[in-house]
């Protein structure tokens, strides 16, 4: 004879229901905490990697750590363009086939992977670091415009292409940009038609990119 035993969960005094369900051990938790807090990892998948790393052999996971930690400590920005680096200046700013008087400003150093792999630009970057907006207490001073305009007058610049994102933040940003750059008597141009409106570059296929290069037109 088969019994079912029914529970009124509802019956049950506080702090019951912790007793009856069992709880993840508290370095899981940990884990799966800080896992969480990478872009694009939300708690139930890094509930996954959690559960997958600690039922893994040690030494994968140890050969994990150890390429994280390494990445961490030898990646750095290029204290010329901003770019992610091993060494200083970046190979892109220390490469002498790139064209020098072409310089692509960026919000991030990740856009300049994007625009690379159009395979349509092969000028020097600049990365802002992000973009003008007052409501999130960004202004002008927090960029990298200075050590832009620095540039200006150490390397033959004679076009700077803006590379930003179509939102409002990145419009106010390229319009600030050309007004302030243009008694510098460099040519400031944007991106073309092409890109989706209201997002950023890493939306945007090489196609559409390499396109957006091409049909670049003067800000002013």
């Amino acid at each position: 004879m088969l019994v079912v035993a029914c529970f009124n969960t509802s019956a049950l005094q506080p702090g019951t229901l912790n007793i009856l369900m069992p709880s993840l051990p508290e370095p899981l938790v940990a884990l799966t905490a800080e896992l969480a807090r990478l872009p694009g990892i939300g708690p139930r998948s890094a509930e996954r990697l959690a559960l997958h790393l600690v039922q893994s052999e040690a030494g994968g996971v140890r050969a994990l750590a150890e390429a994280i930690l390494a990445a961490r400590e030898r990646i750095s920005l290029c204290r010329v363009c901003g770019a992610l680096t091993e060494r200083q200046p970046c190979a892109m700013c220390g490469d002498p086939r790139r064209d020098a008087a072409l310089i692509c400003v960026v919000e991030r150093p990740t856009d300049i992977f994007s625009i690379e792999k159009s395979g349509a630009f092969h000028g020097r970057f600049h990365v802002l670091g992000g973009k003008i907006s007052p409501l999130n207490g960004v202004g002008p001073e927090d960029l990298r415009i200075a050590e832009l305009e620095t540039r200006l007058g150490s390397e033959p610049v004679k076009e700077i292409i803006l590379a930003l994102g179509t939102d409002v933040e990145g419009d106010a940003t390229g319009h600030y940009l050309a007004k302030r750059l243009a008694p510098r008597g460099v040519r400031v141009s944007r991106l073309a038609h092409g890109l989706p409106a209201g997002s950023g570059l890493e939306f945007a296929d090489e196609l559409t990119l390499s396109r957006a290069l091409e049909g670049r037109r003067e800000v002013g």
